[in-house]
């Protein structure tokens, strides 16, 4: 007697991450509905059997099959990725409501704040998807540079659930020999370690820009990590999350990887280029800009100072120069380390 056919995964988002995770996720051999914004973008992937765009050149798995309609997408899914920017992941979410099964696990892999609220995803599915079991809402974080995953390079990664069985679901439907997945409970701490990284990342591709040195951005990433566990801690985390894959390992990668866009944004800044004109030439979301507001907002709430944070504010809102950084921050009063 043959085994069951695994159930469906939807993936929310025609994205770089959310197209990267349907194709690892139908590479495993499970039948993925990549659900898109519009008939047409959907035709065109089907059409051409991979994303050009975004991914291009990888071709999608014969279990892949890209969707516009959510009833069609989201049918007897047991897993369901959200995978759209911070700005978009309301909208998204309400547009597939109606017709989410009711046990399936809701899974964001969105690294970003909501704005002007400051809510984590996890909070927005809450808010927004009241009637669903909250132990099945679950976040990934960790060092996951798309571009490298796509191509099979060894990455690691973290799923935290208050369901256990909803850890496990995520683990075994995405695990394969070049993706390893962990598991964790601490749902808030790998949410804010994936969303507050992105800040470090941008003040360290100013460092970067401005041939600050290797003593400079060791610094700098290892005091930004210490920024982002306080307002974890603040925030009810726990504080060993923000030293494992969610945390420290998502900070190296995107702190030091050209393929990080928050990086690049750093750098662009250094160079003294407006934030307008950086952002309109990327084609895809750079999400520390948006959660440098949502941060600073819920450390000012949560009365944690973030020094780092409030300083790639002003480089990003209040027109100070990129090239102040280096001195605003080492001209700081003396202090002891903890």
């Amino acid at each position: 007697m043959s085994p069951d056919p695994p159930a469906p995964t939807a993936v929310v988002g025609a994205t770089t991450w959310g197209t990267t995770l349907a194709i690892l996720t139908a590479r495993n051999g499970v039948p993925v509905r990549l659900l898109c914004r519009t008939g047409a973008e959907a035709g065109a992937l089907r059409q051409d059997g991979e994303h050009r765009r975004f991914v291009p050149g990888v071709p999608f798995p014969e279990t892949l099959l890209p969707e516009h309609d959510p009833a069609t997408a989201l049918r007897d899914a047991r897993l369901v990725i959200v995978a759209v920017p911070s700005d978009r992941f309301r909208r998204n979410v309400r547009r597939i409501a109606s017709h989410l099964p009711n046990d399936a696990v809701i899974l964001s892999v969105t690294k970003g704040l909501e704005r002007p609220s400051g809510l984590r995803m996890s909070e927005v599915l809450a808010q927004e998807l009241p009637a669903h079991p909250s132990g099945r809402f679950a976040v990934l974080s960790g060092p996951n540079l798309a571009g490298e995953i796509i191509r099979n390079k060894p990455a690691l990664t973290v799923v935290a659930a208050p369901d256990e069985a909803a850890r496990r679901l995520v683990q075994d439907t995405l695990m394969s020999p070049a993706f390893r997945v962990y598991t964790s409970d601490d749902l808030a701490g790998v949410e804010l370690g994936g969303a507050l990284k992105n800040i470090i990342a941008l003040a360290a591709g100013i460092a970067d820009g401005l041939d600050g040195g290797d003593n400079a951005k060791a610094a700098l990433v290892t005091r930004g990590l210490n920024e982002i566990g306080r307002l974890g801690i603040a925030a009810g985390a726990e504080l060993l999350t923000f030293a494992g894959l969610a945390g420290l390992g998502d900070v190296i990668a995107t702190c030091s990887s050209p393929l990080s866009r928050n990086r690049r944004v750093g750098e662009e800044l250094a160079k003294g280029r407006a934030l307008d004109d950086i952002l309109a030439g990327m084609d895809a979301v750079a999400e520390g800009v948006n959660t440098t507001v949502a941060a600073l907002e819920m450390a000012e709430r949560l009365d944690v100072d973030m020094p780092i944070t409030r300083l790639m504010y002003q480089v990003l809102f209040e027109g100070l120069p990129a090239s102040d950084c280096i001195p605003v921050l080492m001209e700081r009063p003396a202090r002891a380390e903890w």
